[in-house]
């Protein structure tokens, strides 16, 4: 045994690429150790040209327990209008809501609340007033979800600036039932999840039957390592092409710019560069990511508590620390 060990050490120190190998294993490993003192992380997964090279669960979670991954749902949510409208279940992102909801906005006072498009709800421009931050109690204890999210005060005009709303998301849900016949739930099992491997837990509902749009899907981490090798490969799984290739790269176009964070926005995915290299994540409350880095082929996962606190924001500084570690550690050398 040690003979083998000194001959594949002596291997390492001849071949670049080995001893490339080795110094990313081992600054992964360093990276492991930082994260397993991190108190809120529940895991860490990295999957680097296709290959799960690590995966770490801490505060006694373990692999198949499902993470509630709070708002990276919406990012879920916008693969599947992806899907729908590439099976024509809806026509494109520039469908006026009216078209669903003829019902709910009737009249001319709500001429322009019809007019807010598919695109406007993906990119959090609806104009309506937000539903999440303080007025987020009030809506999810009202009694119709989608009623109240549509009669918000129109604060802007749709399409003209970003104000991040779960209620735009939700409406998004709503549309999809509407227009696929089938509840959120069912469509993703059908054209996400199984054609992925995997079954979708049922998450909650809203008082309508509704299926929860922008929060509160539950996923394992191996399962959203998949979801981030899917939109790593263009929306490609094996063989299979399940989302549409423009919708993924669509999706990663800014389209907006949060005015509490300062970061873009896509259809459901924000954008910053970390370590210097463009990254695309989805990103929910807490610490659940998705981190995609297309240029090294990396996907990185992160899950952690829910609960509230006031070490919640540090919480977030320190998984974009721990990303960048990843990045330094598996990035080539010039």
């Amino acid at each position: 045994m040690l003979r083998v060990a000194l001959i594949v050490l002596a291997l390492a120190s001849a071949c670049p690429e080995g001893s490339r190998a080795a110094s990313g294993q081992a600054g992964l490993e360093a990276v492991a150790k930082t994260a397993a003192d991190i108190p809120r992380l529940h895991s860490l997964l990295v999957s680097h040209q296709g290959t799960l090279v690590l995966e770490r669960y801490f505060n006694g979670r373990r692999a198949t327990q499902h993470a509630n991954v709070k708002s990276v749902s919406k990012s879920v949510i916008s693969a599947l209008i992806g899907i729908a409208i590439d099976q024509n279940h809806m026509p494109n992102v520039r469908e006026p809501i009216g078209t669903y909801f003829p019902g709910q906005l009737r009249g001319d006072a709500n001429a322009a609340r019809r007019a807010i498009t598919v695109e406007d709800l993906l990119t959090m421009r609806s104009g309506l007033e937000s539903t999440s931050g303080r007025n987020y109690g009030a809506w999810v204890t009202s009694k119709n979800w989608v009623r109240y999210a549509l009669t918000r005060e129109l604060e802007t005009p749709p399409g003209a600036e970003m104000e991040y709303s779960t209620g735009n998301s939700h409406l998004l849900s709503a549309i999809l039932t509407i227009a696929t016949k089938k509840s959120t739930w069912q469509y993703a099992q059908e054209v996400l999840a199984r054609p992925l491997g995997f079954s979708l837990a049922r998450w909650p509902q809203d008082p309508q039957g509704v299926y929860f749009g922008g929060n509160d899907m539950l996923f394992t981490p191996r399962q959203l390592v998949t979801f981030g090798e899917l939109y790593l490969h263009r929306g490609r799984h094996g063989d299979r092409q399940i989302v549409p290739a423009r919708w993924v790269d669509d999706s990663f176009v800014p389209r907006g710019q949060s005015d509490f964070n300062d970061q873009l926005y896509g259809y459901g995915w924000w954008m910053r560069e970390f370590a210097g290299e463009q990254a695309y994540f989805a990103w929910g409350f807490g610490g659940q990511y998705v981190f995609i880095i297309p240029r090294l082929q990396l996907v990185v996962v992160t899950t952690s508590s829910t609960a509230t606190g006031e070490e919640r924001r540090g919480h977030r500084r320190t998984i974009f620390g721990l990303l960048e570690d990843v990045i330094t550690a598996l990035r080539p050398a010039a």
